[in-house]
């Protein structure tokens, strides 16, 4: 991991990954976590905004139908709207780097922090973290910012299932004091405030 203590939330961009209309179309979402979860992403985008500091919204395709760039759900979710000259990045691969021009983009923005907000909290979301946390970027991962579903074992529904709480621990277990430091919503917005700074 990087310098935690080198960067500040003021250096960092917002990612908001993933938060796409794809996952609402199957029964999963009826058993999606973190009902704030919304609120939470948009707090977030507020704060940034107001700060001044970059938001980029990323989207993933796939083979799945749900996920392919030509159906009616691969769009933002509604209560996202990117403001003009705020970066709308398309992936194919589960980190947010791999398979698009974000390194860039953050590098031109003289970013050196990123802030992780999105869906799902195990996949795509903890997988940028530790990318970034790779190359050299510090890492807030807003737990209470990201949503998952509940895992089974089996493609088929049987055998063991890993609840959403099990997954969120999870994440944060192994993301904390190695790839990123578990933030809140709350920490965020007070460290962008010009007060804190």
């Amino acid at each position: 991991m990087a310098h935690q203590d080198r960067t500040t939330v003021r250096d960092a961009a917002l990612l908001v990954i993933d938060v796409q209309d794809s996952f609402k179309a199957g029964p999963r979402w009826a058993r999606r976590s973190n009902p704030a979860f919304e609120s939470n992403v948009a707090r977030l985008i507020a704060a940034f905004r107001e700060a001044g500091r970059p938001v980029v919204f990323v989207m993933h395709s796939d083979s799945d139908d749900a996920f392919s760039t030509t159906s009616p759900y691969y769009k933002l979710m509604e209560f996202l709207k990117p403001l003009p000259g705020e970066p709308l990045i398309h992936k194919t691969t589960r980190n947010c780097f791999t398979s698009t021009n974000l390194l860039p983009t953050l590098l031109h923005y003289g970013v050196r922090r990123v802030v992780i907000t999105g869906i799902q909290t195990e996949q795509c979301c903890e997988t940028t973290a530790r990318v970034a946390a790779d190359l050299g970027f510090d890492v807030d991962f807003v737990t209470e910012a990201t949503l998952t579903f509940p895992i089974p074992e089996n493609t088929d529904g049987t055998g063991r299932e890993l609840s959403t709480s099990e997954i969120v621990d999870r994440t944060e277990f192994v993301l904390r004091r190695r790839f990123a430091r578990i933030a809140t919503v709350d920490d965020i917005e007070r460290e962008l405030s010009p007060a804190f700074a």
